[in-house]
């Protein structure tokens, strides 16, 4: 038996990779990541990473890792004067209000934790500020605007 017979056919796939159709063509393979259709929306059950939803979720890792709320403010500034559709302005909106009210509740909460009152007052902010980030992510997977953007409360 010679070398190349037993190495057998190096050239190409081998057969069973090669399966033909009816006409003789290779079939087209699968879209890369196993996605069909080429539409730019994002399936139903895929999480949109948009601009809003990104900065949504750095001030939501603030309470684990602390910082990251200032990088999302700064973000949020930053897309904020780029141009972009009308659902995307009222979310940064909206997020630049979260990160003040969040900062100010805090800062008011430590000083009247002198009175006793900033125990009960810092629970209630960080409450109001998780709500407000998971508002504005329930709307940034729909991509549509935050109703009231303006607003204080949630």
């Amino acid at each position: 038996m010679s070398q190349e017979q037993e190495r057998g056919n190096l050239e190409g796939p081998p057969p069973s990779m090669t399966q033909q159709t009816a006409t003789g063509d290779a079939p087209p393979p699968p879209p890369p990541g196993g996605q069909q259709g080429s539409g730019t929306a994002p399936a139903a059950t895929s999480f949109d990473l948009n601009q809003p939803t990104i900065v949504s979720l750095l001030y939501l890792s603030s309470f684990i890792l602390g910082v990251t709320s200032i990088v999302g403010v700064v973000l949020a500034y930053v897309w904020k004067g780029e141009s972009k559709e009308e659902w995307e302005a009222s979310h940064f909106e909206y997020l630049i209000n979260t990160f003040w009210i969040g900062l100010v509740g805090s800062v008011i909460s430590v000083f009247l934790m002198l009175l006793l009152i900033g125990f009960l007052l810092l629970p209630a902010v960080i409450v109001l500020v998780v709500v407000r980030c998971v508002l504005s992510l329930i709307n940034a997977q729909k991509r549509e605007p935050m109703p009231n953007p303006g607003t204080w409360l949630a």
